[in-house]
This record gives structure tokens, sequence and C-alpha cells, in this order.
């Protein structure tokens, strides 16, 4: 997915949507920019305004197209579930390259959507190039043998030493294997967009 300008973007939306924005010196810059914005303008955000803003910064943060993004709500309001916004984040979570990034294979979703595409990983065995794939409890996640030489690769073990895997993931660098425990639910410290806001946005 084209991303677009991510500094612009994350003035825009937060400077969680992207890694390389997560530093002190864009939260500074934000800061005084929006200082100075807040004197010239005022306003109260609509709950659909609201909905819109929570919608970009997911899709944004996963890296999903807004078509993608629009399938998986449809699926999780179809449902009819009492809470939609613990499936729409089940779903986020359970793609493939999410799952690559979270246990700490590639630096970011975009670097682990490549490394998904181009056949470096292996789900239950089966080489799966398919990003938007949903992984289910019990799979097990592995490096290709051809590909554990490629400089991406390398130095895995010391990367990963001092990483905190998420409860429902666990990632073994010397065999580089790792296993779904269980499937993902938010919690406090995870989840840190309204979604419930997202699926009343598509509700509309």
């Amino acid at each position: 997915m084209k991303i677009g300008p991510k500094y612009k973007i994350a003035r825009r939306l937060g400077a969680h949507i992207f890694d390389k924005t997560q530093t002190q010196k864009f939260a500074l810059s934000k800061a005084r920019r929006s200082e100075k914005e807040f004197k010239h303008r005022s306003f109260v955000k609509s709950d659909f305004g609201t909905g819109l803003i929570e919608k970009q910064r997911v899709r944004f943060y996963y890296g999903i197209s807004e078509r993608q993004f629009s399938r998986y709500a449809a699926e999780v309001i179809g449902k009819k579930a009492s809470k939609q916004e613990e499936g729409l984040y089940e779903k986020l979570e359970r793609r493939l390259d999410n799952v690559v990034y979270r246990i700490g294979l590639a630096p970011s979703r975009r670097a682990a959507r490549q490394m998904v595409s181009h056949g470096h990983i292996l789900v239950n065995g089966r080489r799966v190039k398919v990003p938007s794939y949903e992984v289910s409890a019990g799979d097990g996640i592995l490096v290709r043998e051809g590909s554990r030489r490629r400089a991406i690769f390398s130095g895995l073990a010391e990367r990963l030493k001092d990483k905190e895997m998420p409860y429902w993931l666990s990632f073994d660098p010397t065999r580089f294997e790792g296993k779904v425990n269980s499937l993902p639910a938010p919690s406090g410290r995870e989840t840190i967009f309204d979604l419930k806001a997202v699926i009343e946005f598509y509700k509309r």
C-alpha cells in the first residue's frame, strides 16, 4: 500500500502511527506545531469526524488499504457479535505480516510484508506469500531454511535477546521458529486506538 509522506501523516494522526516517527525529536516538533495551530483555530469534532480520524490512524498503523480495511469492518459487523471492536482487533493482529513484525523478525510492518511476499516465511511448514493471511491458534511460524543466511536475519538471536513478546506469540531465534499460542485479545497496554469509534463509523 502506498503510504505517502509519513511525517505529515503522523503530525495529523499521531506519532505512534509509524515506527520512524516515534522519536523525541518528532514529539517536540509536533508539540510546537500544535501550539501554533491551536492559537489560530478551535473546533469540536463530531462523532463522524472522530470515527474518520480513528479509522485512518488504525489503517496507517497496520499499513492496509481502505478497501481491505472496509472489508474487515464489514465482516465483523456482519457477525453481529456483542464486542465487535474486539473482533476487528483480532483480525488486524492475526495478519501474517503483523505477526512477523510482532515477533521481531522485521523492523516494521512494511518490511514484514516484503518478507512474507518474498517467500521467506512458512506457516505450518507451507510457504505463505500473502501478507494478509490470517494465522490461527497453534500455527507454527518458521523462517525458510534457504532464507536464514540472508542479511535480514543475521544476528537475530542477539537482536531479540531482550525483546518482550506479546503474550499470544512465542519465538525461538536459535531455531528460527515461533508459534501462535492463542488468539489475540485487546488489553489496556496494547490497544492504542478507539476501535469502537471505528465500528460506529462503518455502521453509518
